[in-house]
């Protein structure tokens, strides 16, 4: 009975027990409605193989995908005050903040890396989505900031990656405020001449729209990524009419010329190579033309005055009350 009981039963059951399987090993395509395996969905950088639909991306990944070898650096940023208005909805503003932080194991809706695009060094700030939606915050306005600032004192491109629904509202008048404050810190990039690159991924909405996401010298986007200030069913509320198929698709905007490219996701890495390189090597030529211009004193004279002045304004602190 032994071999009956030690080898045959068990063999038994397991025929007739349920195995639990993962929930996570089948995707379904929101653009298609097939279903990916996880391996597949990984390998293609969440394109879908069928009809190439861009689910979206973790930010991480998309780091990962886009510097060379992989390798990066973080930047950790200052901590700010995590409820200045003490808001309650149906939670805490502080409940929902360490909700956000246990989910992403991130400080807030941006990243700040820096490494080498193409062997060249390039400043990146990119949006995290599953972060409250992406949505825009004190913490947000001083990670793009301090990334501006670190683009002009590395005199390297910044490059940010936009997703989000838009302006925290459990922040209030403080969360509207930083959309002059990047508009600021774009303006400083452009200033030290740097390039100020935009990628628009899904979805990049509301009050990033209205402010640091259309400034770049050159906006791409991803394929069929909503771009827009109000949503579309908003709009139509108030108007009373129905907008056209593919409204605030990255292919409508292109077409009005609201965006430069739209690229695959495959070949983003690509077309950022190519772009910093044409828009580094033309700041060059025009920092030539400058220093030509100026006889009076030799070229390492006035490229140390630059980058002396550049310096003294990167180190320069904010105000208390800017945060």
């Amino acid at each position: 009975m032994n071999w009956l009981t030690n080898y045959v039963r068990p063999k038994i059951r397991a025929l007739v027990e349920k195995k639990e399987v993962p929930d996570n090993l089948w995707h379904q395509c929101p653009g298609c409605g097939q279903m990916i395996f996880h391996r597949e969905l990984e390998a293609s950088h969440r394109v879908c193989n069928n009809c190439g639909y861009h689910i979206r991306l973790p930010a991480k990944e998309r780091l990962e995908l886009l510097f060379d070898e992989g390798k990066y650096q973080t930047v950790d940023l200052p901590k700010l005050t995590s409820d200045p208005l003490k808001f309650k909805d149906l939670k805490r503003y502080t409940e929902r903040l360490k909700e956000s932080r246990n989910a992403t194991n991130e400080e807030d809706a941006m990243i700040l890396a820096h490494g080498e695009l193409g062997g060249r060094k390039v400043v990146v700030a990119i949006m995290n989505f599953a972060f409250m939606g992406g949505s825009m915050g004190l913490a947000l306005g001083k990670a793009f900031l301090t990334a501006a600032r670190l683009a002009v004192l590395q005199e390297a491109p910044l490059i940010c990656f936009t997703s989000s629904g838009g302006a925290r509202m459990q922040e209030g008048i403080l969360s509207l405020m930083q959309m002059p404050r990047t508009v600021i810190a774009v303006d400083e990039v452009k200033n030290a001449k740097l390039p100020y690159i935009t990628v628009l991924t899904d979805p990049t909405t509301g009050g990033v729209t209205a402010s640091f996401a259309m400034l770049g010298d050159i906006a791409i986007a991803e394929p069929g990524a909503v771009v827009g200030f109000a949503g579309a069913r908003v709009i139509e509320e108030t108007i009373h009419e129905k907008l056209p198929e593919g409204f605030q698709r990255a292919e409508y905007l292109l077409e009005h010329g609201m965006i430069d490219r739209v690229v695959h996701r495959h070949q983003i890495r690509d077309e950022l190579i190519k772009i910093t390189n044409l828009l580094m090597v033309r700041r060059l030529d025009d920092n030539v033309i400058s220093i030509s211009s100026k006889p009076k004193n030799g070229v390492k004279e006035n490229l140390d005055t630059h980058r002396s002045n550049e310096r003294k304004n990167d180190v320069t602190e904010e105000r208390p009350a800017a945060e």
